[in-house]
């Protein structure tokens, strides 16, 4: 299974066809090879795999589903999120 957080565009090369995305305060580079030309712009929330932008998300279930995670977040211990769920 593959869960898709949230990301937000910060940056566009449209040189290399790649965005700078910031997905929870982690910045990287995501390919635009699947996208429209100009479909995607400074600000717009995508979902992304393998590295590939694969849509672009309504704003405001993108802030609500960040909420979500953060609240996940906020309910694990330390252990938890530093080294990943226990089996």
């Amino acid at each position: 299974m593959c869960l898709s957080i949230p990301s937000k565009v910060v940056k566009i090369d449209v040189v290399n066809n790649i965005a700078t995305i910031d997905t929870m305060g982690v910045q990287r580079d995501a390919s635009l090879a699947l996208m429209q030309k100009g479909e995607i712009a400074i600000g717009d929330y995508v979902l992304l795999h393998i590295g590939f932008i694969m849509n672009k998300i309504d704003a405001e279930e993108a802030l609500l589903s960040l909420q979500t995670y953060q609240e996940i977040i906020d309910s694990m211990d330390e252990e938890e999120v530093s080294c990943g769920f226990e089996t």
